[in-house]
């Protein structure tokens, strides 16, 4: 088939986020199964101001075509945050004013212009669900849309308009099942036209003590792997890492990898490490030598790091408000989640405690991910996909 993949950022090297990794592993999956796969994106990276920074055009990236568009630049930024501020705080707003949200999102008219040209696409997948770029593009080819989703129990998905958009298209693809039962509930589709797939994960080698050893880490430590914001629960986690080092009296550090700021007394501070952004092999290594990985995030609808650690060797305390989470623990059998402050301390001070059990959880953990994750095992699932 020829298979179109539309989203509004798409990452060659270090990956921009989950949803951008997810969207270059299911392109290069497609075109290893064989088909035809071109990616259209825009020339942004940075998801906060949507500039144009990449040039427009075509390029090549391993077996995939990679077209990238200009993001549209007249936009009311001020008439953007406005409504969505009233979006994120659950406050009522008119079909109009949802309409007005997504105009001024991330858009692209001359990618829309391609695809209306372009009617040699078999599939169009289009991904992740929040942005005007994916509710538009949901208009052009609706017979042939595969939305996935990347879906959030969250204030922009109780909007009328994302309502529409998941009931116009052809079919879907999710990353679990909590993520696809959200949407039954939500918008009462059909799932007899939708897949549970997740990604590919590639088996990897850590070096034992390489991370401690390269920043001086004489202690044990938690370690959370992203972006720091408030919606991805870093806030809290931070605040969960200061009363559990007050309330024990344990030496424990927390070390960050990612981008953003953080705010904490300075105190806390003092045994925060801070490493922003590493290689794949940094991560890898520091998730091999932590005592666990900690996703204090409470909106997901698969979490790429918690399934690296296991591979890593290392168990994973999760945000437990997140169904999604606390689903990929459960059937695991390879995580402890928390919904407050006691059940974390209870459960970091069991595995600091108690090596066996946490050599077992990572066990668990790492056949879990080598039965569900396989290249192999996504690829069967994606051609499914495509053929409903």
């Amino acid at each position: 088939m020829n298979i179109a993949l539309v989203a509004p950022r798409f990452s060659e090297g270090t990956t921009l986020g989950g949803a951008e990794t997810l969207i270059r592993e299911t392109a290069l999956n497609l075109a290893d199964s064989g088909h035809n796969v071109t990616v259209l994106s825009t020339c942004a990276t940075n998801h906060f101001t949507w500039e144009n920074e990449l040039p427009a055009g075509e390029k090549q990236f391993e077996n995939i075509k990679v077209i990238l568009f200009k993001v549209n630049e007249e936009r009311d930024l001020d008439l953007f945050y406005q409504i969505q501020t009233k979006i994120s705080n659950f406050e009522e707003v008119t079909f109009e004013e949802e309409e007005l949200w997504h105009k001024n999102n991330v858009s692209s008219d001359n990618l829309y212009e391609h695809l209306r040209n372009n009617k040699s696409y078999d599939k169009i997948i289009i991904s992740p669900y929040l942005f005007g770029l994916i509710y538009y593009t949901a208009q052009i080819c609706p017979e042939k849309t595969i939305l996935l989703p990347c879906l959030h129990d969250e204030a922009f998905a109780y909007l009328q308009t994302i309502k529409d958009m998941f009931q116009r298209v052809h079919s879907y693809i999710f990353n679990t099942e909590p993520e696809m039962n959200l949407a039954k509930k939500l918008y009462d589709i059909d799932t007899s036209k939708a897949t549970v797939i997740g990604m590919t994960i590639e088996d990897f080698k850590t070096e034992p003590e390489d991370f401690k050893n390269k920043h001086n880490i004489n202690s044990p430590f938690i370690l959370y792997c992203g972006r720091r914001e408030a919606l991805k629960g870093t806030p809290m986690l931070i605040d969960y890492f200061a009363a559990f080092r007050k309330r024990t009296g344990i030496d424990l550090r927390l070390v960050l990898t990612g981008k953003g700021d953080f705010e904490t007394d300075e105190k806390t501070r003092k045994h925060i490490i801070d490493v922003g952004f590493v290689s794949e092999e940094d991560k890898h290594n520091a998730m091999a030598d932590a005592v666990a990985l900690c996703q204090p995030s409470q909106n997901e609808s698969l979490s790429i790091v918690i399934l690296e650690s296991w591979l890593a060797g290392k168990p994973v305390i999760v945000n437990g408000q997140c169904e999604v989470l606390q689903h990929q623990c459960k059937r695991s059998n390879a995580g402890l989640w928390f919904s407050n402050y006691p059940e974390f301390e209870m459960e970091l001070k069991l595995l600091l405690d108690n090596p066996k059990l946490s050599k077992t959880l990572a066990e668990n953990g790492r056949e879990f991910v080598i039965s569900n994750y396989s290249k192999a095992a996504i690829q069967e699932k994606l051609n499914s996909a495509i053929e409903l």
